[in-house]
């Protein structure tokens, strides 16, 4: 059975906590198998050496909705401890925040995708450790959608922002542990880091394998399924196509009210697209973009995990309604996650090129080749870092 990283440490925690005063990176999710909140049970494990708390985008509580929406400092009436939002007026933690604790839990449902923005949470609080001179051990937990593949062009320099800091591909086949130990070391953080290993995870599981709960790390992840789709649906947040939010089922719909069933079908055939069904939907988002409004589209439904590649399904999907939807199509414009001058779109691919290629109808497997080298030296290098 699987056990997390949290569980695992409150059954035998490392003696160099003893005495040490410690803070929490966490959220609603950071639950244990039986749902009680890792804070409440830290608190019980460990009394006032648990100090402060620390939430990532979307608030302690996942409530806030969309990009940009920033939570506020709390105060947790539950422990009494100060929770201090890190998507706020502050995304690096300050040196005030740091000066309550010695160590930092870092506890987070992750997504397996690069533009998740609690990896950078993350990555600036080990920059901040190691100005401060502070620990860090990071509670690791699945990556909901395997270990075993990679998919997309890595990140480049140009596009970096809080949805990317670092060359990674959109789906990174990693868990945030290992993500953890592979940015201080390849990009020079230099953090005293460990990671807390979970028990029973395999590289080759996706989260319905686990037999683990499933708590919602934000407010349009409800499900494993979400995840699934997640690192090819993300694009949508660049363009004025809906991704679903507005719905029962965020980014496993997609669509809007210029597509045209038939027509997008027709130009998908020239794509191989592995492990899914599109199935042809109209739904009205109760919110955002087309709030209200009837959006021709479809509903992902992935039919083999293994086999699916959700960046090239919602790539092809994307060239699609720019060649066939030129008049209505639009990119978002800024600001987006606190950049106001790129196109959001290319800050979620990663690369400028990739859209300009799909603009000059470049074959998506085309494209795929042209990245398969820096795949390969991610792919060779997440190696040394692999737990599991």
């Amino acid at each position: 059975m699987l056990k997390i990283g949290l569980e695992v440490l409150l059954g035998d925690p490392p003696p160099s906590l003893a005495g040490k005063r410690i803070g929490y990176l966490c959220n609603q999710a950071s639950t244990v198998r039986a749902l009680v909140h890792g804070r409440i049970l830290l608190q019980e494990r460990f009394g006032r050496q648990l100090t402060s708390l620390f939430s990532p985008q979307h608030g302690f509580f996942s409530e806030k909705q969309d990009n940009m929406v920033e939570s506020e400092h709390l105060l947790d009436h539950v422990t009494g401890l100060p929770i201090f939002s890190l998507y706020g007026e502050h995304r690096r933690p300050t040196a005030e925040m740091f000066e309550r604790f010695d160590v930092l839990l870092i506890d987070l449902v992750d997504v397996g995708t690069r533009v998740y923005t609690f990896l950078y949470t993350m990555a600036y609080c080990m920059e901040m450790a190691t100005e401060y001179g502070k620990e860090v051990i990071i509670l690791d937990r699945p990556n909901p959608i395997g270990g075993e593949k990679i998919e997309g062009n890595l990140l480049h320099p140009d596009c970096s922002s809080f949805v990317g800091l670092f060359p990674l591909p959109m789906r990174h086949g990693l868990t945030f542990g290992e993500l953890a130990l592979l940015i201080n070391n390849e990009f020079a953080i230099g953090t005293e880091v460990s990671v807390v290993k979970m028990q029973g995870w395999r590289r080759d599981m996706f989260f319905r394998d686990t037999g683990f709960p499933w708590v919602a790390p934000s407010p349009n992840m409800p499900t494993p399924e979400t995840a699934l789709v997640y690192p090819g649906q993300v694009i949508w947040e660049g363009t004025n196509v809906s991704e679903g939010r507005g719905t029962t089922l965020p980014f496993e719909v997609v669509g809007a009210p210029y597509w045209r069933h038939e027509a997008i079908q027709a130009w998908l055939k020239k794509t191989e697209l592995p492990g899914c069904f599109l199935r042809p939907i109209i739904f009205q988002p109760t919110s955002g973009k087309w709030m209200g409004e009837s959006c021709h589209g479809f509903q992902i439904h992935v039919t083999e995990p293994k086999a699916y590649l959700p960046y090239r399904t919602s790539l092809a999907l994307l060239q699609a309604t720019m060649h066939l939807n030129p008049e209505q199509f639009h990119y978002k414009e800024p600001p987006y996650e606190y950049e106001f001058e790129r196109l959001p779109v290319d800050l979620i691919l990663g690369d400028r090129a990739v859209r300009e290629q799909l603009m000059q109808g470049q074959e998506i497997q085309v494209l795929e080749t042209g990245w398969q080298q820096e795949l390969r030296a991610f792919d060779n290098a997440r190696k040394n870092y692999f737990l599991y």
